[in-house]
């Protein structure tokens, strides 16, 4: 069957049941519509019901832990074995021998694994580990399937019996680790008639009514049979849920790549009883990837394992990195990881040997090209590109194939898809070499070289412009998975004197030029770009974000608590600000509530939190001065019809419970009077509060 506009040679549809011989007719027209399959968001929901009303759906100690509530700290009994490293496995260094002591013993752990410092080993170890120590599986999860096939490689070369559960719908496409997967095992294992009947039906393509169902039968049971006997079962989060799953006893679970996955996400693979998690990422890479600015302002952009961080739980974080070369290292390492990060690598086991190539500054296998080309939107009007930067990535990846370098070996990272595309085809089109030889250099986003990396990388940042920005460049995670996918060498090609504007780009530019790695000019004749640079713009600082790394974390979340207790002598908003849509705005008894609650920090702050534009900025100026006359007006006629001393005592009793923030919402507490900590009115103001939390999320563009 053949579909207009499609990528493959044909698709095959499946029709199960009676049908007409009608949909057989080659003359007759059809047409095929994508439905969209709602069962991985089913499954996240019905995590957060079994976590919020089951109250076996997670260890007491877990269940407080995540939410933030107080718990007292218990460790785990378990004897640490002499040596720690796992057969099959390379040896641990001493920062990967702590974490995986410390894992053993609790209950809940975070490692914190930055790029090249073997998370993927660190997390076979430990799962070879908790195999020995407990009685039931051991669950393994991550959010892609191919870091799913990874690790159950890396864990069944340790010996352990490993089982690859995939979604039904996938057990027909290739794996890397085909003979891990259930369905091969089933073939294998499964006994003779089980066997006998795939057979059959791999021949005729369809098995009769009795012999489906006796297959299916069998099917049920062997796979049942295989999973409960093994070891170690690897699987998507939504896998997690499945109905083969339900009935097999998994007390321990490790999430591989938790920082990629969103809560609910995470969820699913929980919830089942457990009680020893492990969560294994980087919080200071990309995140998980929300399309919905709604859902992302409210939070849900935030993974679990940043949130535990900024709820006090201090990751173990993996210290020696045997990817980059040491220069490299050096930036990413006190930019982003406090100095911590040492090199297992020396300079020589760097040095590609047999390469015509040589690095602008020698010894130094890395440089920053400045280019002053100027940004244009792409085609479809909704990316950008940069015409200069593109020549001169392909003036930079023809010279390293010529000097030796294999196209494969090649990886260009680009932010945006114009860039990419137009990319793609200049190489093709106006190529100094074989345009086949320009198809092995991967052309990529920062997402798609997310856990990767090449032995070269071109980094081209794209934006050039006086007053628009550099967009999303200003992502301190997206720049640290950027500049550290490079194992040998790094380009980044960019306008310096815009991108040093940013306080990230301008540190690293500087770091560039103090080690004489800034260049500017043709390729074939560069020069130190000798201008200066200009100082970055100071932005505000959040007063509520409290103490967080510079280039890491952000806090998106606080309790009405937290925000309480910041200095008061930094005020916030002026004492006339009112937004029906602002927590500080409800009455006390739902603030006693909700204190503990974590909500998004522009609900309690959205002036000063959230990055609003100027014709926000100025309806909320309207609306402030609108209330406050309503306000003036409402006190005016409460004195006429109270009198000057009913007024102002009633005043005093409504500032008694501590509404005197600023921030707080006066024109609200007018219609406080009547509360007096009724019952009835408590549950009024939670309906009240949560349609405005409803309202405000609606209110933003997704």
């Amino acid at each position: 069957m053949k579909i207009p506009d499609n990528h493959s040679e044909e698709v095959g549809i499946e029709i199960r049941g009676q049908v007409d011989r009608s949909v057989m007719e080659s003359r007759i027209m059809f047409t095929v519509d994508v439905v969209w399959n709602a069962t991985t968001f089913d499954r996240q929901y019905k995590a957060l019901h079994a976590l919020v009303n089951d109250q076996k759906s997670v260890s007491p100690y877990l269940y407080h832990k995540l939410l933030g509530k107080p718990f007292d700290e218990m460790m785990l009994k378990f004897e640490l074995p002499r040596r720690l490293s796992a057969p099959g496995l390379p040896d641990l260094n001493s920062s990967q021998s702590q974490a995986v002591k410390q894992v053993l013993t609790r209950p809940l752990s975070l490692i914190q694994g930055p790029s090249g410092t073997g998370k993927t080993v660190v997390s076979a170890t430990i799962v070879y580990h908790l195999v020995q120590k407990t009685e039931g599986n051991v669950l393994v999860c991550s959010p892609s399937n191919i870091a799913v096939d990874h690790l159950a490689e890396k864990i069944h070369k340790t010996g352990l019996k490993v089982v690859r559960l995939c979604a039904r719908s996938r057990e027909h496409l290739e794996t890397t680790v085909p003979h891990l997967t259930l369905q091969h095992q089933l073939k294998v294992l499964g006994g003779p008639e089980p066997k006998k009947l795939i057979q059959l039906k791999e021949e005729i393509g369809e098995l009769e009514s009795k012999d489906d169902l006796r297959y299916l039968q069998l099917k049920r049971v062997k796979e049942h049979e295989l999973l409960a006997a093994a070891d170690v079962i690897c699987c998507t989060f939504s896998s997690a849920a499945d109905a083969r799953l339900s009935k097999i006893r998994t007390r321990t679970v490790l999430i591989d790549e938790s920082t990629q996955a969103t809560e609910p996400e995470i969820l699913v693979s929980i919830v089942r009883g457990v009680r020893q998690l492990v969560l294994v990422g980087d919080h200071c890479q990309l995140g998980p990837v929300v399309i919905c600015k709604k859902a992302a302002i409210a939070g849900l952009s935030q993974s679990l394992f940043e949130r535990l961080v900024l709820l006090g739980i201090r990751p173990f974080r993996l210290q020696v990195q045997y990817r980059m070369h040491p220069v490299l290292s050096e930036f990413p390492s006190n930019a982003f990881y406090d100095g911590s990060l040492q090199n297992g690598v020396t300079e020589n086991d760097r040095q590609m040997k047999g390469i015509d190539w040589s690095w602008p500054t020698p010894s130094k296998p890395a440089f920053f090209w400045h280019c002053s080309g100027a940004e244009e939107l792409s085609a479809s009007g909704t990316s950008f590109l940069n015409r200069t930067e593109a020549a001169n990535v392909e003036k930079l990846v023809s010279k390293l194939i010529k000097g030796g370098v294999e196209p494969r070996q090649i990886g260009v990272i680009t932010p945006y898809e114009g860039q990419r595309s137009f990319i793609v085809n200049y190489m093709h089109t106006q190529g100094t070499l074989n345009s086949k030889l320009y198809e092995g250099v991967e052309i990529a986003s920062v997402d798609a070289f997310q856990g990767r990396e090449k032995d070269y990388i071109i980094v081209t940042c794209v934006r050039s412009n006086d007053i628009l920005g550099i967009g999303f460049l200003s992502d301190p995670r997206r720049l640290n998975v950027a500049i550290t996918r490079a194992k040998y060498g790094i380009v980044v090609v960019g306008n310096a004197k815009v991108l040093s504007r940013h306080e990230l780009w301008y540190e690293l530019i500087n770091h560039f030029k103090k080690k004489d790695m800034l260049y500017e000019g043709p390729i074939s004749a560069l020069k130190p770009f000798t201008m200066t640079l200009p100082k970055p713009i100071q932005k505000a600082k959040n007063s509520i974000a409290g103490a967080t790394n510079r280039f890491g974390i952000k806090r998106m979340q606080y309790t009405y608590n937290e925000y309480k207790v910041v200095d008061p002598s930094q005020p916030r908003l002026p004492p006339t600000y009112a937004n029906t849509q602002n927590l500080l705005s409800m009455s006390k008894s739902s603030r006693n509530f909700n204190q503990n609650v974590p909500v998004p920090a522009y609900m309690m702050d959205p002036l000063i939190y959230a990055a609003r534009g100027q014709k926000d900025r100025r309806r909320e100026q309207r609306r402030q001065q609108a209330e406050a006359m309503d306000f003036s007006q409402d006190m005016s006629q409460s004195q006429a019809n109270y009198g000057p001393g009913a007024s102002q005592s009633q005043s005093q009793s409504q500032y008694m419970d501590g509404s005197s923030l600023s921030g707080w919402s006066q024109s609200q507490t007018r219609q406080r009077r009547g509360y007096q900590g009724s019952t009835q009115q408590m549950s009024q103001d939670m309906d009240d509060m949560e349609q405005k939390m409803s309202d405000l999320l609606m209110s933003q563009d997704c």
